[in-house]
């Protein structure tokens, strides 16, 4: 069995110089080890792939961005208390009541429907003190959580 050794340098804490020497199997001993997964197993694990792999068709899809498309660009006011602590100028910052742009649609990506818990994208200004510029940023917001607003 062949075998690697690598030196490991003690910690910053420690005065110690000493080395600590440990030993590593090679890859071909990590293989035999492990082994292969049985005939049974990959053949379910080949089936439950093909299976799922391609759930929606392109016929939903497409009606569904057909239904989304008239929403971006319009102007939302966001209805539901949400704190946001991604933006760095304002820790701890509740959009409710906040006015903003539905940027993206992303509940489909690449011509396929994936999962997404909060599928628009809203984008917010925000005036900050001593800030000369308004501090621009992004929320993902489901549809029951904001209102178009009419212009």
């Amino acid at each position: 069995m062949a075998t690697t050794t690598a030196a490991l340098a003690p910690p910053s804490t420690s005065t110690s110089s000493l080395l600590l020497l440990r030993r590593l199997p090679s890859a071909a001993a990590a293989a035999r080890c492990l082994g292969r997964l049985p005939r049974r197993a990959r053949l379910r694990t080949a089936r439950h792939v093909a299976l799922t792999s391609d759930v929606s068709s392109s016929e939903d899809v497409a009606a569904e961005e057909a239904a989304v498309a008239p929403k971006i660009g319009k102007r939302v006011r966001v209805t539901a208390p949400v704190r946001v602590y991604h933006v760095m100028k304002a820790p701890d910052l509740d959009v409710k009541g906040m006015e903003g742009v539905v940027k993206q649609y992303v509940g489909v990506w690449k011509g396929k429907r994936i999962t997404a818990n909060f599928p628009f994208k809203v984008e917010f200004h925000l005036s900050v003190e001593g800030q000369p510029k308004q501090v621009r940023f992004f929320v993902h917001l489901r549809e029951d959580e904001f209102e178009f607003i009419d212009e």
